[in-house]
């Protein structure tokens, strides 16, 4: 028997043990991904909603209000360039709140992602910061998770805030001429928030009757006020 032959067999063994391990290896982490995802989703689901019920009091609504969900294509006028979710808030069938997602693009560190509840009367029920790459002890304060201030957290000051009797000009930081305050030396944070959020509240008044009317997992293109 040649060397050569001798090699090649070798080789042809070898290649046959690392496809039956890949298979074998394959078959196992797809069989490990199925009796796991519905875990996970559960999972996923459970930290959706208690995110969504820190701005939106559960007893404020009785529908299952992560079914209740529409999609919405670009709408760069809330920073969502390829679109976002916004969940309806239902209470015996009437419409009480949409939690929309909103997104501002000018972040002292980029982008700052947001979930901003708006009541259907036009005040804001509460806003939380969901991903942000803000300065750790100086803008992060955006987060109250990282808010030093858990008696009056910063983000608090949305949830008596209301589209009605906050005139649309004065949806910018005090510092600027508007309504709302920030933290000494981060300026840049809280004034991206503020402004998205008005921007989010804004888009949900004017167009809340659509937003409330189309089907539940339908996806909406260009929502008009």
């Amino acid at each position: 028997m040649s060397a050569r032959y001798s090699a090649t067999r070798t080789s042809l063994r070898t290649a046959a043990i690392m496809i039956v391990f890949t298979l074998v290896f394959t078959a196992l982490m797809a069989s490990t991904y199925r009796a796991t995802r519905p875990a996970i989703e559960a999972s996923k689901q459970d930290a959706q909603l208690r995110l969504i019920n820190e701005i939106l009091p559960p007893d404020s609504y009785d529908n299952a209000l992560l079914d209740d969900v529409v999609r919405i294509g670009p709408a760069p006028e809330i920073g969502l360039d390829d679109g976002g979710r916004i969940w309806r808030a239902r209470k015996g069938g009437t419409p009480v709140a949409l939690v929309v997602e909103a997104a501002a693009p000018d972040g002292y560190a980029g982008r700052i992602d947001l979930v901003v509840a708006v009541n259907t009367n036009g005040m804001l029920s509460g806003v939380r910061v969901t991903a942000h790459k803000e300065t750790p002890g100086l803008g992060d304060y955006i987060d109250p998770k990282k808010d030093r201030r858990k008696d009056m957290p910063w983000i608090g000051q949305f949830a008596v805030a209301s589209w009605a009797n906050v005139n649309t000009a004065e949806w910018k930081v005090r510092k600027d001429g508007g309504s709302f305050g920030y933290r000494a030396g981060a300026t840049i944070s809280a004034r991206a928030v503020v402004g998205a959020v008005g921007r989010a509240t804004a888009f949900a008044v004017a167009r809340q009757d659509a937003l409330f009317a189309a089907p539940a997992g339908s996806t909406l293109q260009g929502v008009q006020p």
